[in-house]
C-alpha cells in the first residue's frame, strides 16, 4: 500500500540508486531490482516485515542488541582506528567495565560480522565530529548485505551536570539547561504563577533540533520515575515527586522530541524506568545487589504515584519503554491493584516480568512500541534470575516481551537460546519488525541516513537556543528562606559593600575550580564589589555542592543526606565509618560567624541533587537558595534582583534523620513508596516529614519565595 509518493533526496556512498516508474530508490541489497523494503512509498511496517523476511538469523540476533560504541577520536592509539581516525577499531576484553560483560570488537567488525545496528554514544565531541562519525558508521553499514543502517542512541545531553557514566555521559556541547530537577523547579514555578509547563515544551523543541542535526536519533530519556524514597541516588535525574507534573512533563517531552507522531525529523524516545524506580529499599539502587527490590508497603501506591507518568508516555506515543532492573518484593509489599485487578508479583526484574510488560503495559495501557532493557540485565543486574545461564536469561527477557537488550554485543548467548528452541522464530521476527519499523519511520533507510556536519555546527551554535537555556537557569532558582528581606542584593541595598563568593564541594579540587569560575563570572556581571577575603566582607555568598553515594556501588550504610563532614555513622553490618557529603564544613561556619560578627549577611545556595537535610546549613544562612545544577552566573542575577525568583521545590526536603530513620527490621519511618508531600499521612504521631526553618517556612513540594 503506497503511503508516501514524494521523492526523498537520497544519498548513497557504497550501493547504487535505481530508477523505477521515474522515481529513485536505494538498491540496498545490490540485486538490481526494487524490493519492498527499499520502496519508500510503502508504510514503515510493510517495509520492516519484508526486510525481516530477507534477514538471516545472525542479522536478526544483531538487531536485538544495543552496545556502547566509542568514537575514533576517543581512541588514544590511532593505529586502532579506521576511516582517517573516525571509527574506533580497538578490542576491549571482557570485564574491563561494568558494562563490558563480553568481549567488545572494533566498529567495522561489529557492524559487518556481528550485525549490530543499535549503538549507545557516550562520547562528547563537537556536533560536526559526531555527525561525521555517525555518517561513517552508516557508510560501513550501507556496504553490508542488506544495507541496514545504524541507529545511534544517547542519554540526555542538554542538562548541566557533573558527568556520570550511564546517566550524564555528556554535557556542555548542546545548549545547556539546568538539571532535570531544575527544569521541574522552573516549570512548576511558572504553573504556581498561573502559567503552564511550556518551558518543558520549549526545551524539548530546541533539544530535538540539535540532536536531529547531528544524527543522534534515539534518546534514552527521560526518567518518568516518581521520587518516593529520598535516599535514591538517581533522584537528580528525575522531575521530582509530583506524579501529575511528571506526567505533564513526560507528555510534553515526547511531543517535543518525537512530534505528534514519529517521523523523519523525530528523536525516538525511550521512557524509563517502568513501572517506576522510586520505591527503593531505603535508597539502595538496583545497579548493585543491595538495591534489587522495589517496595510497595502502602495500599494503592503503585497505581496512584508510580504508574501515571507511564500512562502519559504511552498516550503521547513514546517509541520505546525501558523497564527497571528491580524486582517487586512480595514480602515487603502489600498487594497492589491496577484498574481493579490485583497484580501478581513475580519476583524477577521488570525486564523479565511478563505480567508487567504484557498485561499492564501493552494490554491495559495500550503500549504499541518496543521494550528496550536497561544495560547489563543478562549479566551483572540479572535480579531474580541469577540462577539461570546467560542464554536462559536472554530467553526469559525476550519471552517476557523485551525486544532489544542493552548494553551488550553477546550474540552468542542470544543465538544459543534460539538454537535451543527457547525463543520462537515468531517472537524473534516480532521484535525485529518492531525495531525496524522505528528505523524506517525515522527515515534512516532513505533521506536521513547521512547528515551534514556543517549544518550540525550551525544548528547547535544558534545563540537563541543557548539564551533560552540560560533563562531556564534563572527561572529554576528557588528562594527557600529570606530572613529580614536579605534578598535581593540590589546596588542600593549594598551601597558598595564588599561581597565574598566561594564554592564548597565534597571534592576540594572541584571546589577550587568552581570558586575561580564563579568569581570570574561575578566580576564579569559587575553586580557586586568583590573581595577574596571574607574577613572584610559585608555579604558572603556560599555555593554548596554536596555529594553522596555512587552510581554503581552501595554505601556501607544508608545513603547520607545530612550535609556533613567526617560524620561517624553505622554500616549495615554494625561497624562504624566516617561519611562526608561536603568538605570544609568548619570553614563554612567560620565564614558565616565572621560575617555575622560584623552584622553582615550570609547567603547560602545548596545544589539540590538529592533531598538534603539542611539542619547543619540553614541556621547559618540569612537567605537560603536551592539550585539544581543551576549556573552560578544565573543565580547571581537572581540574587541581585535582575531576575525575579520564580522557582519552587520539585520535591520535599526531609526535616531530619529521625523522619527517614530505618528500624532494625528494615522498615523506614516514612514510607518508601509515597512522595514527600503525602508522607505525613503515614508518619508516626508527633513527626512531620518536611523541614521547617527558623522563619517557619516549610520546605515541601511547591515551596518557593519571591521578591
Amino acid at each position: 500500500m503506497a503511503e508516501n509518493q514524494k521523492q526523498p533526496e537520497l544519498e548513497v556512498r557504497v550501493k547504487d540508486i535505481i530508477e523505477v516508474d521515474g522515481l529513485k530508490f536505494k538498491d540496498l541489497n545490490n540485486d538490481g531490482k526494487l524490493d519492498p523494503y527499499e520502496d519508500w512509498r510503502l508504510s514503515p511496517k510493510e517495509r520492516a516485515e519484508n526486510l525481516v523476511s530477507l534477514m538471516n538469523i545472525d542479522e536478526k540476533v544483531g538487531m536485538m542488541l544495543i552496545n556502547s560504541r566509542k568514537m575514533g577520536l576517543s581512541q588514544e592509539d590511532k593505529e586502532k582506528t579506521s576511516h582517517d581516525g573516525i571509527l574506533d577499531e580497538a578490542i576491549v576484553e571482557k570485564g574491563e567495565s561494568i558494562f563490558a560483560t563480553s568481549k567488545v570488537y572494533g566498529t567495522t567488525h561489529t557492524i559487518k560480522n556481528r550485525h549490530l545496528r543499535h549503538f549507545i554514544l557516550r562520547d562528547n565531541f563537537s556536533p560536526s565530529e559526531t555527525a561525521e562519525w555517525i555518517n561513517t558508521m552508516n557508510e560501513v553499514a550501507e556496504g553490508t548485505r542488506l544495507g541496514i543502517p545504524t541507529l545511534i542512541a544517547s542519554n540526555s545531553r542538554n542538562e548541566n551536570a557533573e558527568p556520570i557514566f550511564g546517566m550524564n555521559d555528556a554535557g556542555g556541547v548542546f545548549s545547556t539547561w539546568p538539571g532535570t530537577l531544575g527544569l521541574s523547579a522552573a516549570a512548576q514555578g511558572e504553573i504556581k504563577n498561573d502559567g503552564d509547563a511550556s518551558l518543558i515544551s520549549e526545551f524539548a523543541k530546541i533539544a530535538r533540533e540539535e540532536w536531529d542535526a547531528t544524527g543522534i536519533r534515539k534518546g534514552y530519556m527521560y526518567m518518568a520515575d516518581t521520587v518516593t524514597d529520598p535516599r535514591w541516588q538517581r533522584t537528580y535525574g528525575t522531575f521530582g515527586e509530583n506524579p501529575e507534573f511528571i506526567s505533564d512533563a513526560i507528555g510534553r517531552l515526547i511531543d517535543g522530541f518525537q512530534g505528534k507522531e514519529l517521523g523523519k525529523d523525530s528523536i525516538a524516545m525511550t521512557t524509563k524506568h517502568f513501572p517506576g524506580g522510586g520505591p527503593r529499599e531505603n535508597g539502595f539502587d538496583p545497579h548493585y545487589e543491595e538495591g534489587k527490590w522495589n517496595l510497595y508497603p502502602t495500599p494503592g501506591s503503585l497505581e496512584k504515584y508510580h504508574l501515571p507518568p507511564f500512562r502519559a508516555a504511552v498516550e503521547h506515543g513514546t517509541s520505546s519503554i525501558m523497564p527497571y532492573y528491580s524486582i517487586p518484593s512480595i514480602k515487603k509489599s502489600v498487594v497492589q491493584e491496577f484498574e481493579g485487578e490485583d497484580i501478581p508479583f513475580e519476583e524477577v526484574g521488570f525486564t523479565f516480568n511478563h505480567y508487567f510488560i504484557n498485561h499492564i503495559l501493552r494490554e491495559k495501557l495500550g503500549f504499541k512500541g518496543y521494550i528496550n532493557s536497561d544495560s547489563g540485565i543478562v549479566n551483572n543486574m540479572s535480579w531474580g534470575v541469577e540462577s539461570l545461564s546467560e542464554a536462559e536469561r536472554f530467553a526469559k527477557a525476550v519471552n517476557a516481551g523485551t525486544d532489544i537488550v542493552a548494553d551488550t554485543n553477546d550474540i552468542e548467548n542470544l543465538k544459543l537460546a534460539i538454537s535451543k528452541g527457547w525463543i520462537s522464530e515468531k517472537r524473534i521476527n516480532e521484535a525485529n519488525v518492531r525495531l525496524l519499523t522505528e528505523m524506517f519511520t525515522l527515515g534512516l533507510f532513505d533521506d536521513r541516513t547521512y547528515n551534514s556536519p556543517e549544518l550540525a555546527t550551525s544548528v547547535v551554535s544558534n545563540q537563541a537556543n543557548w539564551d533560552a537555556a540560560y533563562e531556564a537557569h534563572k527561572k529554576s532558582v528557588t528562594i527557600l528562606k529570606n530572613q529580614n528581606e536579605t534578598l535581593p542584593l540590589t546596588a542600593e541595598k549594598l551601597n558598595n559593600k564588599k561581597v565574598y563568593v566561594e564554592v564548597l564541594h565534597k571534592e576540594t579540587e572541584r571546589a577550587t575550580a568552581y570558586t575561580d569560575k564563579a568569581r570570574k563570572e561575578c566580576l564579569e556581571l559587575g553586580l557586586f564589589t568583590l573581595t577574596d577575603n571574607y574577613e572584610e566582607a559585608d555579604v558572603a555568598i556560599m555555593f554548596l555542592h554536596p555529594k553522596s553515594g555512587a552510581y554503581f556501588n552501595a554505601t556501607p550504610g544508608l545513603l547520607e543526606l545530612d550535609i556533613c563532614e567526617d560524620k561517624v555513622v553505622s554500616a549495615l553490618d554494625g561497624s562504624l565509618y566516617q561519611e562526608t557529603t561536603l568538605a570544609n564544613m568548619d570553614h563554612l561556619k567560620a565564614v558565616a560567624d565572621n560575617v555575622h560578627s560584623r552584622d553582615g549577611k550570609v547567603v547560602i545556595s545548596v545544589n539540590v541533587t538529592l533531598p538534603w537535610i539542611l539542619g547543619n546549613v540553614e541556621p547559618l544562612a540569612d537567605a537560603l537558595v536551592a539550585g539544581y545544577d543551576t549556573f552560578h552566573k544565573a543565580q547571581f542575577e537572581v540574587l541581585a534582583g535582575n531576575s525575579k525568583p520564580t522557582g519552587v521545590l520539585p520535591l520535599t526536603l526531609p526535616a531530619s534523620e529521625e523522619v527517614i530513620a530505618v528500624y532494625q527490621n528494615g522498615d523506614c519511618v516514612s514510607r518508601n513508596d509515597v512522595p514527600g508531600y503525602d508522607k505525613d499521612k503515614y508518619m508516626p504521631e508527633g513527626l512531620s516529614y518536611a523541614y521547617k526553618d527558623s522563619d517557619g517556612n516549610v520546605y515541601k513540594l511547591g515551596h518557593g519565595l519571591s521578591y
